[in-house]
């Protein structure tokens, strides 16, 4: 509840309302707590504030019932009974809705929300597709290659076609990139078809979502973007990985502008410990650097998670405003988180910090926020104000009007567009290749028919001599052996014309069977 006296009004304690202050929003902020303790209502008290400052919020709806904040809420019985509580008069309230967009990365429940692969970036995608460091490596190289081709990386078809055309050209990268491997690169076109089947191909396109329409306002109110992931959640690495890319987005896009009266965004991180599974000490290190500097640009992060020790110490000393939910104590190691969660907090006098985390009821809280000076506060125990919005889920025909009533952008991203990027790239350079192949096979072919052909003519004018070598032969020696007798007057049978003949068509045979023959043989030794 937000109030030009207690500003952003968030819970009520023995000593009045407690409130975040809005110059100490940029500070980040967490919402722990067990299942069922109350922490989506504290999340929709939260954004209904900032919202109602004109502060713009972005938010993950896990199971579809922060949809609800879309619609005005109703006075029940127990909030008639904390109203004098909490100091509120009845006729003061004014139950609301926020404006809302819906957000769906498969476009179902909302407006799509799109990335490139190429603003992904090859470590974001190497999460999401758990690669091992080898292949990571792979994909950064690919990544490198492909960057000073300047050649574009959109969606799931690119990114295959592009490994598919560094396995053939590998070698020519060895010596400035280093080996790879076709089993690596096997490895990430198998995780690659993997991702295909979860969907995530309607993820990956464009037209890629333009950070700033997250700063949305309306009518002096911020706009809650909704995401709808209760389908999304489904694939923890996609998940987490997403929301990660839209905090380095924002990170990249917005200038700088220190500590304002109020964040320019509020960016709620629900099922916060999905981030920080089986992340590398190297991605882990880029979350915490994100989160310490993003609060210069006016972005203020809330993580959701069961426990504090969910989140990093790194990352979990820079969540100033914290409110904390019960806790169960089932396990030892459960009595160990609860004694943790209760050191992270400024001692009171008054309780037992973990003693009271294990007593809390549902919709109370322990409470601290920063002070002016950016201190925290001492922690109090304290009752979570109560939404002016619907709690729970809207029905599949109010999410429609809703959807309908934002056209202006839901027409921006609805049609998944196409250009030049590395699948036509590649595609057009395999054609050449393989024009050019059949022009050389061609040509190969003209070659070797044509020296055939000489060849052929070169065997039958051997034949041929060979055939009129034995005829003139045949002949002279015949003529010869005429002209001797008649000369020496001897005499003796003389050779008939047809005889002469017959020896020279016999002779002539042999000589072009023999040079036939030659040639054959000599092919064959070849």
């Amino acid at each position: 509840m937000y109030t030009q006296e207690n500003g952003f009004y968030i819970a009520h304690g023995p000593n009045g309302p407690i409130s975040i202050l809005g110059n100490m929003a940029n500070r980040h902020g967490l919402i722990a707590g067990a299942t069922g303790t109350g922490k989506t209502v504290t999340l929709q008290v939260i954004a209904e504030s900032f919202c109602k400052a004109g502060v713009p919020c972005f938010m993950a709806d896990m199971k579809g019932d922060l949809s609800g904040v879309s619609q005005p809420g109703k006075l029940s019985s127990f909030i008639e009974k904390r109203l004098p509580e909490f100091g509120i008069d009845q006729n003061s309230l004014t139950f609301e809705g926020c404006p809302v967009r819906f957000y769906d990365v498969y476009g179902e429940q909302g407006i799509s929300m799109r990335s490139t692969i190429g603003e992904m970036g090859p470590d974001l995608m190497a999460r999401i597709m758990g690669l091992n460091e080898t292949q990571t490596g792979v994909l950064n190289i690919l990544y490198r290659i492909l960057d000073e081709k300047g050649i574009l990386l959109d969606d799931l078809k690119d990114l295959r076609s592009a490994l598919d055309w560094l396995s053939r050209h590998a070698k020519e990268y060895t010596t400035q990139y280093g080996n790879v491997s076709t089993a690596s690169i096997g490895a990430i076109q198998r995780s690659l078809l993997q991702l295909e089947n979860q969907g995530a191909d309607k993820f990956f396109g464009i037209p890629s979502f333009d950070i700033m329409d997250l700063l949305a306002t309306r009518d002096g109110k911020g706009v809650l973007s909704v995401l709808a992931a209760d389908k999304l959640m489904l694939q923890p690495k996609l998940y987490s990985t997403f929301l990660l890319w839209l905090l380095s987005e924002l990170y990249t896009t917005l200038p700088e502008v220190g500590d304002l009266e109020k964040p320019r965004l509020v960016f709620f991180f629900d099922e916060a410990h999905m981030l920080f599974e089986d992340t590398s000490k190297a991605l882990t290190d880029k979350i915490e650097q994100v989160i310490r500097l993003i609060r210069s640009k006016g972005v203020g992060i809330f993580f959701i998670s069961q426990l504090p020790t969910d989140i990093p110490d790194v990352i979990l000393g820079q969540l100033g405003n914290r409110v904390q939910h019960a806790l169960r104590a089932y396990t030892p190691r459960d009595q160990k988180a609860i004694k943790a969660a209760a050191e992270t907090f400024r001692t009171n006098p008054a309780f037992k910090t973990d003693e009271a985390i294990l007593g809390l009821e549902t919709g109370e809280a322990l409470v601290s926020f920063l002070d002016e000076k950016g201190a925290p506060s001492v922690v109090e125990r304290a009752k979570v104000l109560f939404p002016l919005s619907q709690i729970g889920a809207i029905t599949e025909g109010q999410r429609l009007d809703i959807m309908n009533m934002a056209s202006d952008i839901n027409a921006k991203y609805k049609q998944a567009g196409e250009r030049e990027s590395a699948f036509e790239v590649f595609a057009r350079e395999a054609e050449a290749d393989a024009q050019a192949a059949e022009e050389a096979a061609t040509a190969k072919e003209a070659e070797k028919a044509e020296k055939s052909r000489k060849k052929e003519k070169t065997i039958w004018d051997k034949v041929w001599k060979a055939v009129v070598t034995a005829i003139t032969g045949t002949l002279a020696t015949i003529l010869g052996k005429t002209v001797s007798d008649t000369i020496t007057g001897k005499k003796g049978k003389g050779t008939s014309a047809k005889d002469a003949a017959g020896r020279a068509v016999k002779n002539a045979t042999s000589a072009a069977t023999r040079q036939i023959v030659r040639d054959i043989l000599g092919n064959a030794t070849k």
